[in-house]
């Protein structure tokens, strides 16, 4: 195999692994304590990735960011900012999904979900009433002779943050979003969290407001419709939507997001039909020290340029458009694909002018929009 395609090779695997989800059961976790379950016949066994990382050093102080947000004297508004400003830097992230309450009678839990990742969350924008946090995965894995390969880049989940925001797109099911305004009075201190997907495609969306104390500050969302989440995408087909909220706790020396979600099946209207079980997440992230992100500060230097004009084209949509619906696959493939290959060649080097990636996002991006009215 020769080396470019080698290197393809790679990325592809990495992206199914910590995009889609896609692992081998972890068989030396066959006896682990699983919550909530002491009697479950089952097989507990949590799926997810099976992969071993270099040694990394976690902070155990409280950081600098957080300190920053501790401050006196602050209006609500730039505590909220610093807040939401601490969660950029470089992180150890462990996902971990368990549902812990089945509504049918013969209700048998599904394995739980656990994985891990490093990566590193850059400020994007930060102009006051809007930040913009981009995730980029920045990953080395050691194999069973103790050798390291990597480090991978992937460009991962991306989270807006809007002061007062008047109206932002919201999941209704069956791959459909649509607008949602709030008056004056329902939006008044409060934020919206506008969550992104690999491709910059919209995810969800949520008000909430922010809340201060020595000890952590913390962002709570109204009640959320989300699609079928990535680690669920290739292994489960009987729900459609998960109905929940979530929240993220900034900490001293990193953050959390909590999750509580009902798996939800949909009618073909976009009502509910009925619920299949409630779901707890949870998403640490330990800041590091020293973490060598220049894989991820290359990739993003080289790459930035293009993922800006994704996101303005997404922008332009969801201005022009009170509905927006997009397919699955397009011929065999997904939309992060094609953009990802892009981001790629543009990251090994090849040139390409400003106009040419914005007719290939434009008609890329088009391919996959279908008519918000059809079933």
């Amino acid at each position: 195999m020769t080396a470019p395609l080698l290197r393809a090779s790679l990325r592809t695997t990495l992206v199914c692994v910590l995009i889609l989800g896609t692992a081998v059961t972890r068989d030396a976790h066959a006896e682990s304590y699983v919550f909530g379950w002491p009697f479950v016949t089952a097989d507990m066994t949590p799926r997810g990735g099976t992969t071993t990382g270099p040694a990394v050093e976690p902070v155990r102080e409280a950081t600098a960011e957080f300190e920053a947000l501790q401050a006196d004297g602050l209006t609500q508004f730039e505590r909220d900012r610093r807040a939401i400003l601490a969660m950029a830097g470089s992180y150890r992230v462990s996902f971990d999904f368990l549902e812990i309450v089945g509504f049918a009678a013969d209700f048998e839990p599904a394995s739980p979900y656990r994985s891990w990742a490093t990566e590193h969350v850059y400020v994007v924008d930060d102009s006051g009433e809007r930040i913009v946090l981009q995730h980029i995965l920045i990953m080395s894995f050691v194999n069973e002779d103790g050798e390291t390969t990597g480090p991978f880049v992937t460009k991962h989940w991306r989270q807006d943050w809007q002061w007062q925001a008047s109206a932002v797109h919201t999941y209704r099911g069956h791959g459909t979003w649509a607008r949602t305004t709030r008056d004056a009075s329902e939006r008044e201190g409060r934020w919206t969290q506008t969550v992104w997907q690999v491709d910059d495609s919209p995810r969800y969306a949520a008000w909430g407001a922010w809340q201060h104390t020595p000890e952590r500050s913390w962002w709570r969302s109204e009640e959320t419709w989300r699609p079928l989440p990535q680690r669920e995408f290739t292994v489960r087909d009987d729900y459609d939507v998960l109905i929940g909220y979530n929240t993220h706790i900034i900490l001293p020396s990193g953050w959390v997001h909590e999750e509580h979600n009902v798996k939800t099946v949909l009618d073909a209207d976009g009502t509910v039909a009925s619920r299949l079980a409630r779901e707890f997440g949870l998403v640490r992230y330990e800041r590091l020290r020293d973490f060598d992100r220049s894989a991820g500060d290359a990739y993003w230097q080289a790459t930035a340029s293009f993922w800006g004009q994704v996101r303005a084209y997404w922008q332009l949509a969801m201005d022009e458009s009170e509905r927006i619906r997009l397919r699955e696959r397009v011929d065999g493939r997904r939309l992060f694909e094609p953009l990802f290959a892009r981001a790629q060649a543009i990251a090994d080097g090849e040139i390409f002018d400003e106009s040419d990636n914005q007719a290939f996002i434009a008609r890329t991006i088009d391919s996959f929009r279908a008519d918000p009215e059809q079933p």
